[in-house]
């Protein structure tokens, strides 16, 4: 499942967040279990035999391998601190970077370094796991 490589780079890291959130906009919504009207399928059958061009398409859910790396890319998620989960988050979402500069009270290029400082971090556990613990162990106890 894991997908196992020597050496990450930066475009390597930012293209499987991208990855990962385009695949988190192909999941199927979430709703509440246990209701059911029967009423919407029947008013709906007559109109879809002619398709709406304003209607939203949803777009086909995403393979399970995608599915997996999605889930693999989050947990490297916890490595960062909220502000930086923020900010990959917004830049895998494709924010422009005056949008996510306005987020963080920063300039543009800040924001670019600081998501630069990020993905480091990222880069580091990554390729370097024998020399980063986890924050628990790391404050002794």
């Amino acid at each position: 499942m894991a997908e196992t490589k020597t050496e990450w780079t930066v475009d390597d890291v930012a293209a499987r967040f991208a990855d990962a959130a385009e695949t988190a906009h192909k999941l199927p919504r979430v709703r509440p279990c246990g209701y059911f009207n029967p009423w919407m399928t029947l008013a709906m059958q007559v109109p879809e035999r002619y398709p709406d061009p304003e209607r939203l398409y949803r777009p086909m859910p995403p393979s399970p391998q995608a599915v997996e790396r999605m889930l693999e890319t989050m947990r490297w998620v916890q490595w960062l601190e909220v502000e930086q989960r923020h900010l990959v988050w917004m830049r895998s979402n494709r924010y422009r970077w005056e949008q996510i500069g306005r987020r963080f009270a920063c300039d543009r290029n800040t924001a670019a370094r600081r998501w630069n400082k990020a993905i480091s971090l990222v880069l580091l556990h990554l390729n370097h796991p024998q020399i980063c613990r986890p924050k628990a162990m790391s404050q002794g106890g």
